[in-house]
């Protein structure tokens, strides 16, 4: 790994030429799509089963439909070796990838047709959305590792996160604000045309070139596309070193996944805000709060480093949780909604950057889908099953105790990360 990260920093091309490559900007609409399916299964979602009339307790479970997006390591090896039988013309990327983005659009429309009134077959489709939301999030990062040289990654992380906060500050704020205007079914609809939008993306973008060798036997591929991606993350690493970065890698996110499902939405009209206020605050201003912490993220990178950069940037965003106790004392104040939004979006969009970079350094390339998927689901699992049974803790401890204890599950992480030091700091440096 540190030969190749210098041979990355020998090649390393200017901002300008990195920015301005076609694929960092095809790498923005890819965010777009990926940004726009995942809080209409959770956040967004939220707030049309409360209006609908049913009790925090179910809300938070069926908005905790986003937790598919933590088991996608689970299918991640057909997309590294199936290509789908009426898409190879488009390739391996672009054939699973159109699959998805045509999956989200369809899944969409029918949540529109059924409403929540039809409860059952509603929650059906809300988990075929979130199915194809992850699927399509598997083919996005497999892309993006392929598509350029590890010294251009930075520069397509930093243009996916923006499309990927633009698709939330459309699913999230444009949402929010319409249906204090038009019905829920009608915001669906139009979040399913938008759609249209990256699979024009999908058809004209290009298809990695990558050589993939068709497996011998049905063995040989259950041994190429299961038990490899897996077995060869721990021989890289050895048992010890393997197994403590994956639980270091299963905790350190939980404060931040722990705040981005079901609970959310409650919470902000409990403490008094209309949906506008709350679309206008949380999703219009607080896009551009965490696209400006994403970029301060990348900076941190580029000058400490993903180890050093991360460590800071996994605390910080996790005493921003403590902001939220400002609105539990300061009921429908906008301007302490406007603050604990400033700094709550801020650390997390700076926690992307560090984050990425710190996994794209795990993975082995001859694996792609399947490790980076695997890594990047450990990431965000902890934190969704707390999310799960947020409505649960919140009617036993209040609000305020749930923000505490979000803010007190990082403690864990934070030993196995001083622990892991060592490790991993020379080879960060290294690379970047």
């Amino acid at each position: 790994m540190p030969t190749e990260g210098g041979v990355a920093a020998a090649r390393k091309p200017s901002i300008w030429q990195a920015f301005s490559q076609p694929s960092a900007w095809t790498m923005c609409l890819l965010g777009f799509s990926s940004g726009l399916p995942f809080l209409l299964v959770s956040y967004t979602l939220s707030f049309w089963l409360k209006q609908n009339g049913i009790v925090l307790k179910d809300i938070t479970m069926i908005a905790s439909a986003g937790m598919t997006y933590a088991f996608k390591f689970g299918w991640a090896p057909l997309l590294d070796h199936w290509r789908l039988p009426l898409f190879t013309r488009l390739g391996q990327r672009r054939g699973w990838l159109l699959l998805a983005q045509l999956g989200v659009l369809v899944g969409l429309l029918v949540m529109a047709m059924l409403t929540p009134r039809q409860l059952v077959l509603f929650v059906a489709a809300t988990l075929f959305v979130a199915f194809m939301g992850a699927t399509q999030d598997i083919a996005i990062d497999a892309y993006r590792i392929e598509i350029a040289p590890p010294s251009a990654q930075g520069a397509l992380v930093a243009t996916y996160s923006l499309g990927y906060r633009l698709g939330l500050l459309v699913s999230g704020a444009l949402a929010l604000i319409l249906s204090d205007h038009i019905g829920w079914a009608p915001i669906y609809v139009l979040m399913a045309v938008t759609m249209a939008i990256p699979v024009i993306t999908t058809l004209n973008m290009r298809e990695p070139e990558v050589l993939r060798l068709s497996p011998s036997s049905w063995r040989e591929a259950m041994r190429e596309g299961v038990i490899d991606p897996f077995t060869d993350f721990f021989r890289r690493y050895h048992w010890a070193i393997a197994l403590l970065t994956l639980m270091f890698i299963l905790l350190f996110k939980i404060p931040e996944q722990a705040i981005i499902g079901g609970v959310m939405g409650p919470f902000y009209r409990d403490m008094g805000f209309s949906n506008t206020e709350i679309g206008a605050v949380t999703k219009i201003y607080g896009i551009w709060i965490g696209i400006a912490g994403a970029f301060a993220g990348g900076v941190a990178v580029a000058r400490w480093g993903a180890w050093r950069s991360l460590g800071v940037c996994i605390v910080l965003g996790a005493i921003s949780n403590l902001l939220y106790l400002l609105l539990i004392a300061h009921k429908g104040h906008l301007t302490m909604l406007t603050l604990a939004i400033s700094g709550q979006n801020f650390f997390e969009g700076m926690l992307g950057p560090p984050t990425v970079a710190f996994l794209s350094l795990l993975v082995n390339r001859q694996h792609t889908a399947t490790q980076y998927a695997l890594l990047s689901s450990l990431v965000n699992l902890p934190g969704k099953v707390l999310g799960f049974f947020a409505g649960g803790i919140v009617a036993a401890s209040g609000y305020g105790g749930y923000f505490v204890i979000t803010v007190c599950s990082v403690l864990p992480a934070m030993l196995l990360f001083a622990g892991l030091w060592r490790r991993f700091d020379p080879i960060a440096s290294r690379a970047e």
